[in-house]
């Protein structure tokens, strides 16, 4: 996703959030509906790109979609190579970006609609031979705040089970795409969210050293 003066993306006040969301390293399974019902009568936020990526009082929130094969034995990777530069050289295991305002049709304001198309949006950009059809779970969030990207970034996890990988024709930004054996992608310099995903899906939830929130 180009970042660019008129982009506008989805925020939340960090403190809003709930203080077991943003720990140092955070890893927490739920379900959508508790997601969505936590925030509930939270309100968001369109902010200019530039400004959100350094102002700490918010959340930009993210989907992060992990794509495997049936049983889990294998999951995609690629190299970063996108307009995140702070990111380059690293290993990840997540499809998505930035939910933008133009994901706001007006029809449908709620949060789950906005999210939910924003997710779609990005796999179609980045991968184009995904089916419309393909339906990712909702795992649970992520967080970090080892980082400067950490500190105003929300992870939602998902996970979308693959029949064929074959057909897929990913994006430029996803260098070196590929699906490895599930229990070797450890074994790559992965950026923090993707190791924190991995421990998401494998069932692990990690909760460390609570940083602000409410």
């Amino acid at each position: 996703m180009m970042n660019d003066e008129s982009e506008q993306v989805l925020c939340l006040r960090r403190s809003d959030l709930p203080v077991e969301w943003l720990g140092q390293g955070t890893a927490e399974k739920m379900t959508a509906d508790r997601f969505y019902a936590r925030l509930a009568h939270t309100p968001y936020f369109w902010i200019p790109r530039d400004s959100a990526e350094v102002d700490m009082q918010y959340k930009q929130l993210i989907p992060y979609v992990i794509l495997q094969t049936e049983n889990s034995r294998l999951t995609a990777c690629y190299l970063r190579n996108g307009t995140e530069k702070r990111l380059h050289d690293l290993w990840s295991v997540g499809i998505g970006g930035h939910i933008n305002k133009k994901d706001c049709t007006g029809k449908n304001d709620l949060l789950p609609y906005i999210v939910s198309k924003g997710m779609r949006r990005e796999l179609e950009e980045e991968l184009p031979g995904l089916s419309k059809n393909a339906e990712p779970e909702f795992v649970g969030i992520i967080n970090e705040e080892e980082t400067k990207v950490g500190h105003v970034h929300l992870g939602l996890v998902y996970r979308l089970y693959l029949d064929a990988i074959h057909h897929l024709e990913p994006d430029r930004e996803l260098s070196r795409f590929t699906f490895m054996l599930t229990d070797r992608v450890s074994d790559l310099n992965f950026e923090i969210w993707s190791a924190l995903a991995m421990q998401l899906v494998k069932g692990v939830c990690l909760t460390q050293s609570f940083a602000g929130g409410r």
